[in-house]
């Protein structure tokens, strides 16, 4: 029903924000990333937007880019997984983040974001591995999608050299990235020293 709206900022709080188009203030909820870049009074902006309607309401849901909202649609469309916790995913994680936490199996990240449990999580990480592939966001390549999805898979010398990076304190998205960068006919002990080299750059 509505693509996006442009008008000026009239009211924000902690999880929406309202523009004023033509004389009618428009409330959309939306992420902390989007709050973030629009959230200013008076500033002119264009939200994209997604109307979910249910039996006794009919709610916006605004997004500071059509990247964003994509996301957000990958992620209503998850079992379990309603329009505030894809927000509450989506102001924890950017897409770039988010794509790259499922295709490592990173739940834990997932989970920070506010009610999203470990059930959840999975869940996300399970139906969306294959989906992200067709929606690769800015800053991520197909090519990493696919390294570091590699690097998840059970039983290979990259998904144990992940697990023992892990088990030192790194988290399981930035450990996979590490370890997708690396030759996968490298030993284990290779791969985690490589990886700590890459890690301790902060690369």
């Amino acid at each position: 029903m509505f693509y996006s709206l442009t008008g000026k900022v009239v009211f924000a709080d902690a999880t929406s924000i309202a523009v004023d188009c033509h004389g009618v203030a428009y409330r959309c909820f939306a992420t902390m990333n989007t709050l973030k870049r629009t959230a200013q009074t008076g500033a002119t902006v264009t939200l994209y937007t997604y109307l979910a309607v249910r039996e006794d309401a009919m709610e916006l849901y605004g997004f500071a880019d059509t990247e964003e909202l994509d996301f957000f649609k990958l992620l209503i469309g998850v079992s379990g997984v309603g329009p505030k916790a894809a927000l509450a995913i989506l102001s924890e994680l950017t897409p770039a983040q988010l794509s790259m936490s499922i295709a490592s199996g990173d739940v834990k990240s997932i989970t920070r974001a506010n009610g999203v449990g470990p059930k959840i999580a999975q869940r996300v990480v399970l139906e969306l591995k294959d989906k992200i592939a067709k929606n690769v966001p800015a800053g991520v390549s197909s090519a990493q999608l696919e390294s570091i999805a590699t690097t998840a898979q059970p039983g290979s010398a990259s998904a144990e050299a992940v697990s023992a990076l892990v088990a030192l304190g790194y988290a399981q998205t930035e450990a996979a990235r590490a370890v997708a960068r690396l030759d996968i006919s490298l030993s284990v002990e290779e791969m985690i020293k490589l990886a700590l080299k890459e890690l301790m750059r902060g690369v």
